[in-house]
């Protein structure tokens, strides 16, 4: 299988898709709902397997009550992989997920993919439709002290608008006030 080169519809499309994957994220990892709800179509579908799978109105609700079970999360977008056809189009995004627990003693890490339909409707690409595939996971304790002595002078990340990213990214697109 070879690759083509790509017009700068495909392209502009691209790149469209990977900003809306890695909007995703930082909407879970900073808890603004109101972006991660902005990022799908009223008729899109979310499936996690067991776990859940409904509406994007559904998962929003959802989605908020277990990130609320972890004191951080950090979803890292590794590899994608787009199809475009016209205005509809396909993908699939490797993650690495971290976790860490609301006392500060477990991690939990994940590799997973989302296998991931989209659709430009009025201009703008928003998921269709997600569908998480767990390919492994690892838990273990954490180092308290690694988050008290590893750059320590740096700031903590935070969920929610405390994060510094809200006061020192003012052009990053978000919806809490």
């Amino acid at each position: 299988m070879g690759f083509r080169e790509l017009g700068m519809n495909e392209l502009a499309a691209r790149e469209c898709l990977r900003q809306l994957v890695n909007t995703y994220s930082r909407a879970c990892d900073r808890r603004d709902f109101a972006l991660l709800r902005s990022l799908y179509h009223d008729d899109a579908l979310e499936e996690h397997g067991d776990m859940f799978t409904g509406s994007a109105d559904e998962y929003v609700v959802w989605v908020e009550g277990a990130l609320a079970n972890w004191s951080a999360s950090a979803h890292y977008v590794t590899n994608m992989v787009f199809e475009i056809q016209g205005d509809y189009a396909e993908g699939e995004t490797y993650k690495l997920n971290y976790h860490r627990t609301l006392d500060g003693r477990h991690e939990i890490i994940t590799g997973s993919r989302s296998l991931d339909r989209f659709a430009k409707r009025n201009g703008e690409w928003r998921f269709l439709g997600r569908c998480v595939t767990l390919d492994w996971a690892h838990q273990r304790e954490a180092s308290t002290e690694a988050y008290e002595s590893f750059a320590a002078a740096s700031p903590h990340g935070k969920p929610g608008p405390e994060d510094l990213s809200y006061e020192r990214l003012t052009l990053l697109g978000r919806f809490i006030a």
